[in-house]
């Protein structure tokens, strides 16, 4: 219910009537009035979330769900809020000891997002101490965030604060140092607008030591194969780093035994008729380029659907190489055949797509580590196989306008000259 202390002002009310006649958006509307409207719209905006968040917390109370017993979260987002929004809502709603930051969010002086920011930086606080944080002290941080949102700081501001806060808090009750407090690691992602996944990581140091040894390990640059520097930033090679340490980490968990794909592993599901609407488990619609780079991978599961959505098959018998004709391009490839990178990092490429009715054969595969099997798929670089029954690299016409073939990195000494 709402109390006499929140409920809407006749004023705000009226206002609210008034913006909505259109005649408030006449000509004769001046900038003051308008941005005054604008603020008496936002405070409208954030009293409506602050009794969301209220509701929401009566949601958990009353052990409201959405169907099939799923998380109150869902019960919003089946409601029609956006993912991100429910979490928000869910996280404000069932928090505890924030009557002080109720208190402004009942006026509209506070959003959303920036009560959660505080919520956020409560949880974290506490987090760090050492010994259990008294009432009195969790009211003096609700304060001290509160005032942050009130003053106009952002609410990533507030929370940049909040482990400012957390680290007195640690240093005054013997709470583990923030390079060292595991229970503060975050790891964070979102797809975007582009379909692409934007990530964000906070670790403690013995974490982010490992992310950033294998990083630096497997970002090493990595030569063309005319000698030429490794063209790609600083910022390509990290993230090469890391596909590289997702694969193998796919490699190291799958197994088809207890799942419909490897665990940890890729499922790229492309409807029979129309392959073009190709489409990844999380990420969504992927190109058909991309589908057939996706075909070479032993770490990926591709389903092939009909108009219904069930499967006409799973893979195809020889879609994947198998193990002795991987040990078979092993023994010949030896590595990366363009930029020598260890065989257990790469991949088993098809030089003829398997979706293209290219065979699972020695004749028709070559390794590939990530980067490179990216530079052949969507960078112009070409495989062929030799005369010799060994692969050989055709560089784009911006590496080499006379695209001259080149031997693999195993047998970088051989020249054509030689093999003539």
């Amino acid at each position: 219910m709402i109390d006499d202390t929140t409920t809407l002002s006749a004023e705000l009310y009226g206002h609210l009537i008034g913006l909505l006649d259109d005649r408030t958006y006449s000509p004769d509307l001046t900038s003051r009035e308008a941005f005054a409207a604008m603020q008496q719209l936002n405070t409208l905006r954030n009293m409506l979330d602050h009794y969301a968040a209220k509701l929401t917390g009566e949601f958990d109370r009353l052990k409201m769900t959405a169907p099939q017993g799923r998380s109150v979260r869902e019960l919003l987002i089946t409601m029609g809020f956006a993912p991100a929004v429910a979490g928000r809502l869910v996280h404000v709603g069932t928090a505890d000891d924030i009557d002080g930051l109720r208190k402004h969010s009942a006026y509209g002086s506070v959003s959303l997002d920036h009560a959660h920011a505080v919520v956020r930086g409560l949880t974290h606080i506490a987090s760090r101490a050492g010994e259990p944080v008294t009432t009195e002290q969790r009211r003096d941080h609700t304060r001290a965030l509160v005032s942050q949102a009130l003053s106009g700081m952002s609410p990533a501001e507030i929370g940049k604060h909040a482990h400012q806060l957390g680290n007195e808090l640690a240093d005054d009750t013997g709470g583990i140092p923030a390079a060292e407090d595991k229970t503060s690691n975050e790891l964070g992602y979102h797809k975007t607008s582009d379909g692409r996944l934007d990530v964000r990581a906070n670790l403690d140091a013995v974490a982010g030591e490992k992310l950033h040894s294998l990083v630096e390990t497997l970002s090493a640059p990595k030569p063309q194969p005319d000698g030429s520097h490794d063209p790609r930033p600083v910022e390509r090679k990290r993230a090469d780093a890391l596909e590289t340490i997702l694969e193998l980490a796919q490699k190291g968990l799958a197994d088809e035994t207890v799942s419909c794909k490897p665990t940890g592993g890729v499922l790229l599901t492309i409807p029979a008729e129309t392959p073009k609407l190709s489409a990844l488990e999380f990420m969504g619609s992927v190109t058909p380029a991309t589908a057939k780079t996706l075909g070479c991978d032993a770490g990926i599961t591709v389903v092939i659907v009909d108009g219904d959505e069930v499967p006409l098959n799973v893979g195809r018998e020889k879609r994947l190489f198998t193990p002795s004709q991987r040990k078979a391009l092993l023994l010949r490839d030896k590595c990366c055949i363009k930029c020598g990178a260890p065989a257990s990092r790469t991949q088993a490429h098809h030089l003829v797509s398997w979706v293209d009715g290219g065979a699972t054969d020695l004749d028709n595969g070559c390794l590939l580590c990530t980067s490179c099997h990216h530079d052949v798929h969507d960078a112009g670089w070409d495989v062929v196989m030799g005369f010799d029954r060994h692969p050989w690299l055709i560089p784009p016409a911006t590496v080499d306008p006379r695209r001259r073939p080149l031997p693999a990195y195993n047998r970088r000494t051989l020249r054509l000259d030689d093999a003539a």
